[in-house]
């Protein structure tokens, strides 16, 4: 197992969210949305939902995370915008249709890549967060003409840098097998009692913080085991700094930033300049006083840092 890098133990949010989501993964969908139906065969990798009219934006939400974590955004921006919210299948209670075998994160990139040729979609702006942010820039290095801007909800383009800060993809991979064999070689009756028995720890939802930490855990134990297993381990060692210089379009990066990370917000966000060093056309924003979900953490601050982006 690699060590994890001083940085990694000083910024927890990203790192140790991908963590907990490993942890909270079981195949079970109660109190799950209702999937919406796939369209065709093509965007079996997904689901979408439509809302809204005006120019074109895609949102794709993290691993094991439903398009709900969009909703605020949805029903705030949809008098300007026609929002597509997508839905990664077998997260949070979709069904895993394509993605029950195989990797995951490379071919639903293509297969968002075709639903915006087959659609029609006129430069669309895209928002990722976390593993979405990840799938924004593969789409963005590999389909440059599909997309106008990007805007990145505190994801790197390698996530091995927070386990070791000089690892490869190469390198990685046996500590990401690792991690996705061990959770698909679990018992699944023991596995989900074990998840329940998390669920039920949490805090009651006194508190709006209390309910989203309770939605997010909910979203996890209503995902698909081996897509979950497969998302991270397909997450981990992928690297795409080199491609960065390929992303014509502008990058806008959300860095999040709380009290209880022992570095400063500025040395937070060098960090993350210096990660994303190969793209030509980036903007770092840094939002105070939040941990990874930023919607959720600092949803005003979120909403201005997007209107901002989506401006520039």
């Amino acid at each position: 197992m690699f060590k994890r890098s001083r940085f990694a133990r000083s910024r927890p949010s990203l790192a140790v969210w991908l963590t907990i989501a490993f942890a909270i993964i079981i195949a079970c969908a109660s109190g799950a949305r209702a999937a919406t139906p796939f369209p065709d065969a093509l965007t079996a990798r997904f689901s979408v939902e439509v809302v809204g009219n005006g120019p074109d934006l895609i949102l794709i939400p993290g691993l094991n995370c439903s398009r709900e974590v969009c909703e605020a955004t949805a029903d705030r921006l949809k008098a300007r915008y026609r929002l597509h919210l997508v839905n990664i299948a077998g997260f949070a209670g979709e069904p895993a249709a394509a993605n029950a075998q195989g990797p995951v994160i490379v071919p639903t990139v293509e297969a968002l890549n075709a639903y915006i040729a087959q659609n029609g979609l006129k430069d669309p702006v895209v928002v990722g967060h976390s593993l979405g942010g990840l799938m924004g820039l593969k789409l963005a290095a590999d389909h440059p003409q599909s997309l106008s801007r990007l805007i990145v909800v505190d994801a790197l383009p390698f996530i091995g840098v927070l386990f070791n800060p000089a690892a490869t993809a190469e390198t990685i991979a046996p500590q990401a097998a690792q991690m996705r064999d061990r959770l698909l070689r679990l018992d699944d009756a023991a596995y989900r009692a074990q998840q329940d028995a998390i669920v039920a720890a949490l805090p009651e939802s006194k508190t709006e913080a209390d309910r989203n930490q309770r939605r997010i855990a909910l979203w996890g134990a209503a995902s698909d085991r081996r897509v979950s297993a497969q998302a991270l381990y397909d997450d981990m060692v992928m690297d795409l700094r080199p491609d960065l210089p390929k992303i014509a379009v502008p990058v806008h990066v959300f860095v999040p930033h709380h009290a209880s990370m022992p570095y400063t917000a500025e040395q937070t966000a060098a960090f993350y300049t210096e990660q994303y060093a190969g793209a030509a056309r980036l903007n770092i924003v840094r939002i105070e006083a939040s941990r990874h979900f930023i919607m959720y953490d600092q949803p005003q601050a979120f909403a201005a840092a997007l209107d901002a982006a989506l401006q520039k």
